[in-house]
């Protein structure tokens, strides 16, 4: 059982490379760890590691990007990561070897490390692109991607041969598209979409199934909120960002995301960002369900699709164009989407991009472009 930190607890910075080596420490109370990238000034501003931490039991404080793209810090207890890991445990079968193939300073990677602390075993780490990746030696065998990396690897035969000796692939940080998870599925791959976000120790509903201990709500409008050991103790002095979003109900924290979803057969389906909803000429345009929709029609992004932006218009308000690496023309896309795409959401200019800029999370960077975009 982690014991709660001393009083006074200052925050120390270590460079991405070096955590697991203080993973120990932290967990255990005796110190609150950031990873931390060198050179990583804004991050090291916002941690102000001078500060002392008030949070009981902290033990990491893991950087999120806002809709500002500052960088926020979310303060995770060491109890958290306990009930996260175990819980993760719990559902894949029993603990096992994990394969590290995401940035470890972000949550993703951050929690391999730590299921791999709680089950016992040394972690394993592989670069992005998966290059000499392989599930060796007795147990069971666990690896975290993004879908970008998955996408990629289902187009190496060996590679793909290497990955269905997994246990499990847990992919998560961005939506999974229903036809590259059928293709890792046929190529003998066990794929688990998880969803969750920093503020909740990562994923933490696996095929749209809550882990155990994690309760999903939604209000009248959709908006998720999740309740359990896993939620977050709040942001890194920031108590304006953290009370609108963090309460407790009987003791249990309660985090509001900024995520719309249903339950469809008793899973969790979730729809996008609340702020993905926007007015283009007096219409209400989902643009997530418009990418969905745009996907089925095109193809995802990574395989030549287009990436739908609204931007702002002095005309319509918002005025929803696309991006893409394809050479397809503004007339060609509204002429493939028109029978997927009510008229408001079909894009009114299409640019071509030579490369879609990603998070160092392996996620399409949508404020990149849309910076880009209105330049």
């Amino acid at each position: 059982m982690a014991k709660s930190g001393p009083a006074n607890q200052r925050v120390e910075a270590v460079p991405p490379d070096a955590l697991w080596g203080r993973l120990g420490a932290a967990l255990a109370g005796d110190a609150v760890v950031a990873p931390v990238r060198p050179g990583d000034a804004r991050t090291l501003a916002m941690l102000r590691p001078d500060v002392p931490v008030a949070e009981p039991d902290a033990a990491f404080i893991v950087a999120t990007s806002g809709s500002t793209g500052e960088p926020k810090g979310v303060v995770l207890s060491a109890g958290s990561l306990r009930a996260s890991a175990d819980a993760t445990h719990r559902r894949l079968g029993g603990p096992g070897t994990w394969t590290c193939a995401l940035p470890t300073h972000y949550v993703a990677g951050v929690m391999t490390l730590v299921r791999a602390w709680f089950a016992g075993t040394a972690p394993r780490f592989a670069p992005g692109d998966l290059a000499g990746l392989a599930a060796e030696g007795a147990g069971r065998h666990y690896l975290s991607l993004v879908p970008t990396q998955l996408f990629r690897a289902l187009d190496d035969p060996g590679l793909a041969r290497r990955l269905a000796a997994f246990d499990a692939i847990l992919v998560g940080g961005a939506r999974l598209d229903e036809g590259l998870a059928r293709a890792a599925a046929a190529s003998g791959l066990n794929v688990v979409q998880t969803y969750g976000m920093s503020e909740t120790c990562g994923g933490c509903v696996y095929d749209g199934v809550p882990l155990d201990g994690v309760g999903v709500s939604l209000d009248e409008r959709g908006t998720v909120g999740i309740a359990g050991e896993c939620v977050f103790s709040g942001y890194r002095l920031r108590p304006d960002l953290t009370a609108p979003v963090l309460g407790e109900e009987a003791g249990v924290r309660r985090f509001r995301t900024s995520d719309r979803a249903t339950w469809s057969d008793g899973r969790l389906r979730v729809l996008g960002r609340v702020d993905d909803v926007v007015i283009s000429g007096g219409v209400n345009v989902d643009l997530a369900a418009a990418q969905r929709a745009a996907d089925a029609v095109l193809g995802p992004p990574d395989a030549g699709g287009l990436v739908l932006l609204g931007v702002p218009d002095s005309e319509w308000g918002t005025r929803v164009v696309a991006a893409g690496t394809g050479r397809r023309t503004t007339e060609d896309a509204r002429a493939a989407l028109r029978s997927a795409l009510e008229p408001a959401a079909l894009p009114r200019e299409v640019r071509t991009v030579d490369a879609l800029p990603l998070t160092a999370s392996g996620k399409i960077d949508r404020r990149a472009l849309r910076a880009w975009w209105v330049g």
